[in-house]
């Protein structure tokens, strides 16, 4: 679910542990992301703060960030306002899904006084603004007149705070108050909540409804309106005492959703205890984050691949045709010959001739169409000039078919690896890769940027082996080249996917290692684990021949497993 106000509520009590905190850095990664890093009671905290559309959120996180070689805007303004500056307070304004941190700080004159940074958690309308005075200093994303007759967001306007909604909070929520909301209402009761108190989700408010009626969908209609408001703001009242964060997880260990408390709406074996709100976020949130803006990121070399792939694929059926007709050429130089060897035979302008054809070992003969404006010597060079034609057609066609064959075997493979991407680092290997090959014009600005170096999927399997996964064909080079020759290497057969290898350190490679292994190397294949021939052979025996593409090897001594595995035996494996 998006993160709600009554989830924001227990993580902004959670924060007041920041309180009094300095604030000694001031980042930001994305252009609608920043972190702060707080020194407070001899303690580093990285706080988040995303406006993202699909993922604004506020909470600690450890994960580091690659920043941009210059800061963006927003970002120097932080800086200049922020560093230096005591946090006074973390509020959230009318329990709704808003964030206002005050900070106490210096300015160019030495005189002090408070900054704000608002956060507002609205979908696509999330925002982080900074204020002093109550003009807005910036925000990351700014909101002109074309875009919103209502609020405004630029820099230098007076900052007019996020529109109070007509619903009660919950320091507001009184049985009779409620009640006489309630009572004009119909349908389902988690909708009348929904529009009645400040913070509630769709989801949080089936969770009210179960806790008062017993009922995810009670009706409004079938219960006691009275006895429901009383046990509502009771509940309310008890609200933070429930604290218990969660992760709602599926059978595979995949994150679904976080609760700030035990919802008994849903199964409690889905439902994982996390030590904190801040933890459970940061869980939920940190993969799928990164995995949306890989997606944002890699979408335009995915779109050129596509197009590069059905271009491959359209001059392939090209060469091909060519090859057809090539295949003809062999005629073309018999009928030359023939002609030339039979001109007597032959009178001018006929349409065809029906000659001995000598070559033939029953000596059959042969009927050879003629173009009737040319002489029989001219039929014979039209013939031998086709011949040629052909045969030259036919070389370049093979040479560009092989090329065309193996450039798209490389198109097919980045398209499966750009779907694994997981970092920016990642991405630059494919780029890497593709400017190699020839595909992509080399970028000149990236080449002065030094670039960090990607890292493999690293797991360890039951018996405690460390197996390394690559992500794309540089990592597969990589982590092949750098491997003893002693230690085990595996590869889905005849299709892309991860080289997998097992860092034996001169042991002999035990049943679980290999099959643990195998797994990987199934499950990081074009095939996603589902009946996969894996083959596997020492390191040794894995060749890389001259010339050949990126991650391109062969192989002897091998043998063969079929591998079936699951996203959750694979969950078991990572190296945590």
């Amino acid at each position: 679910m998006p993160l709600d106000g009554i989830t924001l509520r227990f993580a902004v009590q959670e924060l007041q542990c920041l309180v009094g905190g300095r604030i000694d850095r001031a980042t930001q990664p994305e252009k609608d992301m920043a972190v702060l890093l707080i020194r407070n009671e001899n303690r580093n905290t990285k706080l988040l703060l995303s406006a993202s559309p699909a993922m604004a959120r506020f909470h600690i996180t450890d994960e580091s960030f690659t920043n941009p070689d210059q800061a963006p805007m927003f970002c120097m303004l932080l800086r200049k306002y922020l560093i230096g500056g005591r946090i006074v307070s973390i509020e959230q304004p009318y329990g709704d899904r808003a964030v206002c941190i005050t900070i106490n700080n210096r300015d160019e004159l030495g005189e002090s006084g408070p900054c704000e940074l608002w956060l507002e958690l609205m979908g696509r309308h999330s925002n982080l603004t900074l204020v002093k005075n109550g003009k807005i200093i910036d925000s990351i994303r700014h909101v002109s007149s074309d875009m919103s007759r209502v609020r405004h967001m630029l820099p230098g306007l007076e900052f007019v705070r996020p529109p109070r909604q007509d619903k009660l909070t919950l320091e507001e929520l009184e049985p009779e108050k409620l009640q006489d909301r309630l009572k004009n209402e119909h349908g389902n009761l988690s909708s009348a909540l929904l529009r009645h108190i400040t913070g509630l989700s769709p989801v949080s408010a089936q969770e009210w409804a179960l806790r008062v009626t017993g009922l995810k969908e009670a009706s409004v209609d079938s219960v006691d309106i009275g006895t429901v408001s009383e046990k509502l703001c009771d509940f309310s009242r008890k609200l933070m005492d429930l604290k218990a964060p969660q992760l709602l997880v599926d059978a595979s260990g995949r994150r679904l959703d976080f609760f700030p408390f035990t919802y008994l709406s849903y199964p409690m074996e889905m439902q994982k205890p996390c030590p904190s709100v801040q933890e459970a976020m940061s869980r939920f949130y940190s993969v799928r984050d990164r995995n949306e803006r890989m997606q944002q990121k890699s979408a335009s070399l995915k779109r050129l691949v596509k197009t590069m792939i059905e271009r491959d694929e359209k001059k392939l059926m090209l060469l091909e045709d060519a090859l057809r007709d090539a295949a003809d050429a062999d005629r073309y130089r018999l009928y030359g010959e023939l002609l030339s060897a039979q001109m007597h035979l032959v009178s001018k302008g006929s349409r065809e001739v029906r000659l001995q054809n000598f070559y033939d070992a029953d000596n059959q003969t042969i009927l050879i169409p003629l173009d009737e404006t040319l002489s029989p010597v001219q039929n014979a060079q039209k013939y031998f000039k086709r011949y040629r034609k052909a045969m030259a057609s036919r070389k370049t066609s093979s040479e560009q078919k092989a090329l065309c064959l193996q450039e798209l075997q490389i198109l097919e493979e980045t398209a499966f690896e750009l779907e694994r991407c997981e970092m920016p680092e990642d991405l630059n290997d494919i780029r890497k890769i593709l400017e190699a090959q020839g595909i992509l014009k080399p970028d000149k600005a990236s080449k002065k940027k030094k670039q960090p170096v990607s890292t493999p999927l690293r797991f360890k399997s039951r018996d405690g082996f460390s197996i390394l996964a690559g992500k794309n064909g540089l990592q597969n080079e990589r982590i092949t080249k750098e491997a003893d020759g002693d230690d085990m290497w595996l590869h889905a057969k005849d299709m892309p996917g991860s080289h997998v290898i097992i860092c034996l350190n001169k042991k002999p490679v035990t049943q679980d290692a290999l099959m643990d292994a195998a797994r990987i190397a199934a499950w990081y294949s074009k095939s996603r684990g589902l009946s996969v021939p894996v083959d596997y052979t020492y390191r040794r025996y894995v060749k890389k021949p001259g010339g050949t593409p990126t991650g391109f090897v062969t192989f002897t001594h091998n043998k063969t497993l079929l591998i079936s595995t699951t996203e959750a035996e694979i969950r078991e494996l990572v190296l945590q």
